[in-house]
């Protein structure tokens, strides 16, 4: 009895299996048929056939107007400019300090007495002026104006109001044309050459002599006078 049982059992068993695994059987195909239909509604155009669709199909034609259409094709052509290089100048930033000469106190207060002697002996006939030379005025840049140009109150009181020429005469009787330029109260152009042609250095002294409205006669007392006397 007990091993009737067991053997109705284990057939119920093996029938209750074999429906599950028929049902899963069913679904699978019916998954696959499902896929199978959504892809034949839907085809896509594989790229390649795409890419052949687009080079097959014609450009859109540009229509231009019939006087544009009749003028010349431009021609691009690059234009050179007949243009002649000029040659750099090659400028140094760094200036030759070499020839540079530094005075002493001793000498510079020598050559500043010995031009106070000579104003004083030139009398009030022509006014004049003493100017004892710097590296500004000399080897370090040759301006003679601003604050260590000439004189403020002799400037505003015996010189021209508005930029003019202003010649020097040395002691041997040597012209130099100079701008004065007036705002700044100093000399300029042609200062330069005055002190290159006659040597001045820092430590000499200069006595200015207005001997016209134009015109200065020029002394000069230098300072290496001091070390050979």
């Amino acid at each position: 009895m007990a091993t009737e049982v067991q053997e109705s059992y284990e057939e119920l068993r093996r029938k209750k299996l074999e429906e599950n695994k028929r049902k899963l059987d069913e679904l699978k195909l019916h998954y696959i048929s499902s896929s199978l239909r959504e892809a034949s509604a839907s085809p896509k155009p594989s790229p390649v056939k795409r890419v052949k669709r687009q080079a097959l199909e014609p450009s859109p034609i540009k229509r231009r107007s019939d006087r544009i259409a009749n003028l010349p094709e431009p021609a691009y052509k690059e234009v050179i400019p007949d243009v002649v290089p000029r040659p750099r100048k090659m400028i140094s930033k760094h200036r030759d300090l070499s020839g540079r000469v530094y005075a002493s106190d001793e000498a510079r207060a020598y050559t500043i007495e010995k031009a106070e002697q000579l104003e004083a002996e030139l009398g009030n006939e022509h006014p004049s002026f003493i100017k004892p030379m710097l590296q500004s005025h000399t080897t370090g840049g040759f301006w003679l104006i601003l604050e260590q140009g000439l004189p403020n109150q002799f400037c505003s009181k015996h010189l021209p109001k508005n930029d003019s020429t202003i010649i020097l005469i040395d002691e041997d009787g040597s012209k130099s044309d100079t701008t004065y330029l007036a705002r700044k109260k100093g000399l300029s152009a042609g200062w330069r050459g005055f002190s290159i042609n006659h040597d001045l250095v820092d430590g000499d002294a200069l006595v200015f002599q207005l001997i016209n409205s134009s015109t200065f006669k020029v002394y000069i007392f230098r300072a290496r006078e001091y070390d050979s006397s």
